[in-house]
């Protein structure tokens, strides 16, 4: 049923600073870029960006963490939180040297990071 994931939202409260920030981060500019969306491809996923309103008071999604692949979650923690990001988890062997971390985004979204030499994505 699932074909694998495709696409991970963020909602934040600037569209432009959340899109400079990640633009940055990233080393590129989005492929969409709409007052309603944006979005960048990121090693063949989706990385989204949503504006939430001033007036809306969901709560962020706070059981939930995406974590992006990274061939050093050191070197990528450390880009994070020069960045502006702040530290939600440090980077830790969670075993078989498969290394988690995570950060808090400006906008107050958690970002994960994994460096897994296990996982390979499959060819479609």
């Amino acid at each position: 049923m699932f074909e694998g994931l495709r696409t991970v939202i963020y909602h934040v409260s600037d569209m432009k600073q959340a899109t400079d920030w990640y633009a940055g981060l990233l080393g590129k500019a989005p492929y969409f870029n709409e007052p309603f969306y944006v979005g960048f491809n990121v090693g063949g996923f989706e990385l989204g960006l949503q504006p939430i309103e001033a007036e809306d008071t969901a709560p962020k999604s706070v059981g939930v963490v995406t974590y992006w692949g990274v061939p050093d979650a050191a070197a990528a923690m450390a880009r994070l939180l020069e960045a502006g990001a702040t530290e939600h988890e440090g980077v830790q062997d969670v075993g078989d040297g498969i290394m988690v971390g995570s950060v808090i985004d400006p906008f107050g979204n958690v970002v994960g990071i994994i460096q897994n030499l296990h996982f390979q994505i499959a060819a479609p």
